[in-house]
């Protein structure tokens, strides 16, 4: 939750106009129980998702995820029906994701090219496997961190879906 990732996307999206709410998974900082290998982390994400639902019923609802949060949140947008999804640096060759549903909302994925946690020519493989492909962006020079890119990923995260946004 206090991931300078999760912090700049969190930012990023609200200064946009977009309301945000960042979580940790169980386990994780301050909250309960243990690590379950995705499956309680989406059980945490579909009990968030179901909240902001009730008290937020007329705003689209977007979810966005970084490294294994991409996962968890791709791994359950099938079931929650998310308006939009951002994946940055999905964990691809991490965790098993052939057998996930696709979204069939707009999704953006954002990859560093020089990720060291994440292979990044295994994110564009997997991407390029797709029958529905997201937009991807390709961040040059850029680690899994994004060490001295985070305005870079403000940017690229920011021009990508303004386009998804209500007219004003």
């Amino acid at each position: 939750m206090h991931n300078k990732v999760v912090t700049m996307a969190a930012r990023s999206l609200r200064e946009l106009g977009a309301t945000t709410l960042r979580f940790n998974f169980r386990g994780v900082g301050e909250s309960s129980g243990s690590f379950d290998h995705g499956n309680g982390e989406r059980d945490d994400l579909l009990a968030i998702t179901t909240w902001v639902r009730e008290q937020r019923p007329d705003d689209d609802l977007w979810l966005a995820g970084f490294s294994f949060g991409a996962y968890v949140s791709l791994r359950s947008a099938a079931e929650i029906q998310p308006d939009a999804l951002i994946s940055i640096a999905p964990p691809v060759g991490r965790w098993e994701f052939e057998k996930i549903v696709l979204p069939t909302c707009p999704w953006l994925v954002i990859q560093g090219d020089e990720d060291e946690v994440v292979d990044p020519q295994a994110v564009y493989a997997w991407i390029d496997s797709l029958k529905q492909k997201p937009e991807l962006v390709r961040m040059h020079g850029t680690s899994h961190f994004f060490h001295r890119k985070l305005v870079d990923l403000r940017g690229a995260l920011q021009h990508s879906v303004k386009s998804w946004l209500p007219a004003a």
